[in-house]
């Protein structure tokens, strides 16, 4: 299954008992369509996701970044303190598209400061 989003929040690596890493996140999802006849409608929709395979991709996965995302669904089902019945979809990340995001100022600082020496060498070529 593939879905597209925006992530709602910064990600965040939690490690398990057993020491293995999983980067969760939330991603939401903006749908319109018309009815015949009708106004246009919107729909969001939020979704949590669970990353297994590399936790060095959490720093890339920050709050307004457009993901485009491979895996499948699962369900999560539990009793709360209160005796009630809960459940909630994830979404098992198998694979991740960064499609970009926000730059902060942090970023666009670090990209000017990588950029002058670049140029430098750039402007020598040894053949």
């Amino acid at each position: 299954m593939e879905l597209t989003g925006r992530l709602t929040t910064d990600a965040k690596v939690s490690t398990l008992k057993d020491e293995r890493k999983v980067v969760n996140f939330s991603i939401v999802i903006n749908d319109r369509y018309k009815p015949k006849g009708g106004e246009v409608k919107e729909i969001t929709t939020f979704i949590n996701c669970a990353y297994w395979a590399n936790a060095g991709i959490a720093p890339y996965l920050t709050k307004g970044t457009l993901v485009e995302l491979y895996g499948r669904i699962g369900v999560n089902a539990w009793t709360n303190t209160e005796g009630e019945p809960k459940a909630a979809l994830n979404f098992h990340v198998g694979n991740i598209k960064l499609h970009g995001g926000r730059k902060t100022n942090e970023q666009a600082t670090q990209n000017t400061a990588a950029d002058g020496p670049a140029e430098a060498a750039a402007d020598y070529l040894p053949f």
